[in-house]
């Protein structure tokens, strides 16, 4: 529908055209390409060429029109109406259609004086300067061609005391090269331990490693948050941050040495914290070119949600997240038809959305296990589970809420880890079933309650072995 609905939205234009002016670099296209373009299309940046230039966007204005048409560039991935989101780079069919219209009639400049001002690019930290600079080590080789690589980097804080960090900013060394990024802090050592002496480790879709938390992340086009010191986040010393950096080639020998900068402040005043919608147990049969899965999250008090960020890897093919408000009311929160995880990313909402007690935050993705997925990486088809690694498969819906206190942020989230064990444990799985990303004190915890209540033994809870258990972590809420 919204193919046709753009093609008839570029009949009615190009009518309007014949019958007015014909669309000029400098009037027309120029502000759209500067305002959704230019972030990752200009030198220095990953796109492969620059758009800043009446040249550079002439010569491909055929190439440009028919991006645009199939939605492929820019990089969009949330329909719209589900969900109003901040920075979004969606072009409207209005557009898209004078892009075409000016693509088909030769592509002219215009007048000089039409053309509105160069955009302005921030060197350096665009956030202010970090009260830390954490550098990769040394350079990261990548080579010509081949195959994207997923990387996590070690870089210890080496601090002597607790901080309470405000601002996190990451800086890419080469951005022709990186993707993307994730920031995270790993506070229990682990990451640490599995990097070795070389400092980092293959990671996809995550850090790998347990009780890892998410604090930060970049994208092309990304625009650097101000440090907020009301929602600080506390981070014992000894801490180290972890980086995945996804690189991809770009046709010749290059080589990376990003840095991530973090402002510190004093501890928090309001409280913001992380949950996740959970999948339930994947199992994608070989072929499978519609395999469903849902997942559920219900809120135990008042919140706003500010952000959210689905995840999936190869096989995912769509998803949606819709949140149920106890008087029935139904709040769509984002909906992604095409997934591609080469694009994933962040999403902030426009304004915080207002979720009250008990509302059901609900998850629904389709995977295709079957030949005819592109991106499938295992040629025929396998089955596919739960796990971390580029063959394996993930159901997540990360969000971030915004509570009035810290100690309501911290009961908020003591009550979310109880309902993932409620999930996990009644569906009959093991504790080893858990996702690392669940926290790892809590995981940790929770291991050695399994084996004290497993009094048979057989790794998996019986009604009353669970119904103790819950007890235990539900008796201090």
């Amino acid at each position: 529908m919204r193919i046709a609905a753009t093609f008839i939205a570029l009949i009615v234009f190009s009518a309007t055209v014949r019958a007015a002016e014909v669309p000029t670099f400098n009037k027309h296209i120029a502000p759209i390409l500067y305002q959704h373009c230019a972030g990752c299309h200009r030198p220095g940046e990953v796109a492969p060429f620059s758009l800043l230039t009446y040249e550079d966007a002439a010569k491909r204005a055929k190439l440009i029109a028919g991006a645009a048409e199939r939605r492929f560039m820019p990089p969009w991935k949330p329909e719209p109406g589900y969900g109003k989101f901040a920075n979004e780079r969606r072009l409207t069919d209005d557009q898209i259609a004078l892009i075409r219209a000016w693509a088909d009639n030769g592509a002219p400049e215009g007048d000089p004086n039409d053309k509105p001002p160069m955009p302005a690019f921030t060197d350096g930290w665009q956030a202010g300067k970090p009260d830390q600079i954490l550098t990769l080590p040394s350079s990261f080789a990548v080579t010509a061609g081949g195959h994207d690589q997923f990387r996590c980097f070690l870089l210890p804080m080496n601090l002597d005391h607790d901080v309470y960090v405000s601002g996190t900013e990451f800086r890419p060394g080469n951005r022709r090269i990186v993707h993307h990024a994730l920031v995270f802090v790993d506070t229990t050592g682990t990451a640490r331990r599995r990097a070795g002496n070389d400092g980092n480790y293959s990671c996809f879709g995550g850090a790998g490693v347990p009780g890892i938390n998410l604090i930060g992340g970049w994208v092309p086009g990304t625009v650097a948050q101000p440090p907020a010191p009301d929602y600080s986040r506390f981070v014992p010393k000894d801490s180290d941050i972890v980086v995945q950096i996804h690189y991809h080639a770009s046709g010749k020998p290059e080589s990376d040495q990003s840095s991530v900068g973090l402002t510190f402040s004093g501890p928090p005043k309001k409280g913001r914290t992380g949950a996740m919608v959970i999948g339930g147990r994947l199992d994608i049969p070989p072929g499978d070119p519609h395999y469903i899965v849902k997942g559920q999250l219900v809120l135990p008090r008042d919140v706003e949600l500010t952000g959210i960020s689905p995840h999936a890897h190869y096989l995912g093919k769509e998803m949606k997240v819709t949140a149920y408000l106890p008087d029935g009311t139904t709040v769509p929160l984002i909906w992604i038809k095409d997934w591609d995880f080469n694009w994933q990313g962040g999403y902030q909402y426009e304004k915080p959305i207002a979720l009250p007690k008990d509302t059901r935050i609900e998850l629904e993705y389709v995977y295709d296990n079957s030949e005819n997925n592109r991106r499938n990486p295992s040629r025929p088809p396998v089955r596919v589970k739960w796990g971390e690694q580029s063959t394996d498969e993930m159901a997540l819906a990360f969000l971030v809420f915004l509570l009035p206190t810290p100690a309501e942020a911290y009961a908020f989230g003591r009550q979310i880890t109880i309902q993932y064990f409620e999930a996990f444990l009644y569906e009959g799985m093991s504790i080893d079933d858990l996702p690392f990303e669940i926290a790892s004190p809590q995981r940790e915890r929770l291991l050695q309650a399994l084996r004290f209540f497993d009094r048979n033994g057989n790794g998996v809870l019986d009604p009353d072995e669970r119904n103790a258990l819950l007890k235990l972590f539900g008796g201090n809420n």
